[in-house]
């Protein structure tokens, strides 16, 4: 139990020292002990930013993250489209292949076919490349997504210990006007 508290307090730590070298022009903190000072050291109002700007980070990932999500569906969709116009264009095809002519004209037949084929092959070949590069963007989404999730729940998680830390100090704040 306390090594989590621990490993919290150093997740803490790094993700204020990141944050606090960003936006209050402090010098690096190296342990948590250091950070807490700092932290004391800041006035209400620079708490309460924090926390604003902490919150507002995490409504703009969840706005992004919905939105990677909707593209993702839009891709998703893209790509089942994809594979029917393919299937349509095999089984077109094969249609062609299993017809047998009988005309007269053999030779102008088999160059329609040829030519036609040729231009099934180039179209599937596009739509495999498509349906490739769809994939790899929706590989690359996904990945994107669930870096930010991953981003979401280390701002919540440090906006809980904000707000933990600003109890604790209201609290010890309290305790040392009416107990001095």
């Amino acid at each position: 139990m306390k090594e989590d508290e621990a490993s919290e307090e150093e997740e803490a730590v790094v993700a204020l020292t990141a944050r606090s070298e960003l936006e209050l022009d402090i010098e690096p903190v190296e342990s948590l002990s250091q950070l807490k000072e700092k932290v004391h050291g800041l006035s209400k109002a620079k708490l309460e930013e924090l926390l604003l700007t902490l919150m507002d980070e995490c409504d703009a990932m969840d706005a992004k993250n919905c939105m990677l999500k909707d593209v993702c569906s839009d891709l998703k969709k893209d790509v089942r489209m994809l594979k029917h116009a393919n299937e349509i264009l095999k089984r077109e095809r094969l249609k062609l292949d299993e017809k047998t002519p009988l005309c007269e004209d053999l030779d102008m037949l088999k160059g329609t076919l040829s030519m036609r084929e040729k231009v099934l092959n180039t179209n599937l070949s596009k739509l495999e490349s498509e349906s490739l590069q769809l994939k790899q963007r929706i590989e690359s989404l996904v990945c994107e997504n669930n870096q930010l999730i991953e981003k979401l729940h280390e701002a919540k998680s440090d906006l809980t210990k904000n707000r933990r830390w600003n109890s604790s100090s209201e609290a010890l704040n309290w305790l040392n006007t009416h107990h001095t």
